[in-house]
């Protein structure tokens, strides 16, 4: 024991609850009596402060309200409240997945089959069939025939026109001719006799009584008037009735038939005109 060294140590003079002025050994603790670890200034710690989570609550707040001007902004409609705005873009959106989903359903179109086209004669190795020729059309005037001059066959073809249209038999046509050929020689004739016969179209004149036309019909015996008896037509209309009220004029021979008619003083003068009268009827038919 060194000499200056007392019996009893000094010690340092201690309170009741009062805390000690030394230094925390290096002693690590152990329960709750551990060290507190100095806070970390990091990004973890900073958002854990209350401070930190009130600002950045604010700034997403201020940010979603921007968002929302600039929305309302762009459909030009500033100045309306952005729930209203977004209220009715709620809306529009509803209508238009409703209209999506109750959309008309289509319309059937009928559709009409097409046939199957016909196989043609060639595809079917059949010969084509050769058109039929045609038949020539007949001139306005026919060619004269049998010896006549052009007024002849004309006056012959309004002859057989006429009884083409009454249907009369071919046989009939004939009788026709061969009474006109003896009566006038086919000449549309007038009669010195009735001056008035050539007020009307004619082509040469007559004396035998008052007999006109290509038929020599008289008006005295009630064939017509002059004016109708000077028509070639209706001359011929006139000699088809008569002969048409003559009982079996068909089995009649050419001459007997237009004698039945005319009741002419040479009934056999007829004959000689068969012939030729056959000629131009074959001729116009």
């Amino acid at each position: 024991m060194l000499p200056d060294d007392s019996p009893q140590q000094q010690l340092p003079e201690t309170r009741p609850g009062a805390r000690s002025t030394d230094a925390p050994s290096g002693e690590r603790r152990i329960g709750r009596h551990r060290a507190p670890e100095p806070a970390r200034r990091g990004t973890r710690a900073l958002l854990a402060s209350a401070p930190a989570r009130v600002a950045l609550a604010c700034g997403v707040t201020c940010c979603l309200g921007l968002v929302a001007f600039a929305g309302a902004h762009d459909t030009g409609r500033r100045g309306e409240p952005v729930s209203e705005v977004l209220a009715d873009r709620a809306a529009a959106a509803d209508r238009a997945s409703r209209s999506l989903d109750r959309g008309a359903s289509p319309v059937a179109v009928p559709v009409t089959p097409i046939p199957p086209a016909s196989p043609s004669p060639s595809a079917t190795g059949q010969p084509k069939p050769k058109p039929k020729p045609k038949k020539p059309a007949r001139p306005s005037r026919p060619r004269p025939v049998a010896g006549l001059t052009q007024a002849q066959m004309d006056n012959a073809k309004v002859i057989v026109d006429v009884g083409v249209d009454l249907k009369v038999p071919r046989r009939g046509l004939i009788v026709a001719i061969a009474t006109a050929l003896q009566e006038s020689d086919l000449y549309n004739l007038a009669s010195d006799v009735l001056p008035e016969s050539y007020d009307h179209p004619h082509q040469g004149s007559g004396s035998d009584h008052d007999s006109v036309g290509l038929f020599q019909q008289r008006p005295s015996s009630g064939w017509g008037t002059v004016a109708q008896l000077m028509r070639p037509a209706y001359a011929a209309g006139a000699f088809y009735a008569a002969l048409a009220e003559v009982p079996g004029w068909q089995e009649l021979s050419v001459t007997a038939a237009a004698q039945a008619v005319q009741i002419s003083a040479f009934p056999d003068a007829y004959a000689p005109h068969e012939q030729r009268a056959t000629t131009v009827v074959v001729a116009l038919t």
